[in-house]
């Protein structure tokens, strides 16, 4: 199932970070700690280019912490980058912020020179949070629904320190299946994108291999990797009593079950990806994508060779 959503102030986000950009020194991009290679969004990288970035693994205190460490280390390996990992409504965690994008941008700095920042991230990723907790006051909107923040505001942390906050964007073509399933399940894409069934359903595949301990003990099961993901999704809304009579399951009302728990860390402490397997899951999907693009490339090239009727 491939999911896109990619809404009109998307397009006008995209603009305005390639003409604000121009004069930024630092880039703070905010990830989900839950899937911190699928919330990295590579439209961003494109559009920022070479500028210094610092990745924020927010929402570290719902993320599974040994995969958490994993990703820190495979962002700070890479060039021009700095990552830390917390919890964006946690002030003693976000004060260290300034000090990383000063480490990142070390010419800058005073009334001459200030810091210019740009923070970005995907919807519902907890950018505003990390906002308003940054600059202890509520300066943007919060909530639990994918695409709150909707114009660009420059947010002043200091005399000599800027924040340009934008809207949170996702990219026209989510090119790694994985990727866009994870999103949905966290919340960052807009729920007439997606079958809830369908997500569901991937959610508890990845629980039975690498969580199966959390989903017994929350919902009551034994044995959940000798299941299939259906058995396990039916056993949910049996054990919530999503029934539709004559001992039928509302397979909606158990895939909503499963999706808030995992949302609301009810089901514990988890993280969808590790840095190996997202490696993996890009180069498949960059393949795919090239073979499509190769394909229509064809059927132009035969198109043009048509003789006019």
């Amino acid at each position: 199932m491939a999911i896109q959503w990619f809404p009109g102030h998307m397009h006008l986000t995209r603009k305005a970070i390639a003409q604000r950009i121009k004069e930024i020194d630092v880039v703070i991009e905010v990830l989900d700690a839950r899937l911190p290679g699928s919330s990295a969004n590579p439209l961003l990288a494109e559009l920022t280019g070479h500028k210094p970035t610092l990745k924020i693994l927010n929402k570290q205190d719902v993320a599974d912490p040994t995969r958490t460490a994993l990703w820190l280390a495979h962002y700070n390996a890479q060039p021009g980058t700095r990552a830390v990992a917390l919890q964006a409504s946690e002030a003693a965690g976000t004060q260290s912020l300034v000090a990383a994008c000063h480490l990142l941008a070390p010419g800058r700095g005073g009334m001459v020179k200030p810091m210019r920042v740009l923070i970005c991230g995907v919807p519902n990723v907890g950018k505003s949070t990390l906002i308003n907790t940054l600059s202890n006051k509520r300066q943007a909107k919060t909530g639990d629904e994918a695409g709150i923040t909707k114009l660009e505001q420059r947010i002043t942390l200091a005399d000599d320190f800027y924040l340009y906050d934008t809207p949170g964007l996702l990219w026209p073509r989510i090119i790694v299946a994985q990727s866009g399933l994870h999103l949905a399940a966290s919340g960052a894409v807009g729920r007439n994108a997606y079958d809830e069934e369908l997500v569901a359903l991937e959610l508890v595949d990845m629980l039975r291999q690498h969580y199966p301990a959390l989903l017994e003990a929350r919902y009551k099961l034994t044995d959940v990797a000798q299941m299939t993901d259906e058995a396990v999704l039916e056993a949910v809304g049996r054990q919530r009593g999503a029934l539709l009579g004559k001992g039928r399951i509302n397979m909606q009302k158990a895939a909503e079950v499963v999706i808030t728990e995992f949302r609301t860390a009810t089901l514990g402490r988890i993280t969808l990806e590790t840095p190996e397997q997202f490696v993996q899951w890009l180069k498949a999907g960059q393949e795919l994508d090239a073979q499509r693009l190769a394909k229509k490339e064809a059927r132009g090239e035969k198109g043009k060779g048509k003789m006019p009727e």
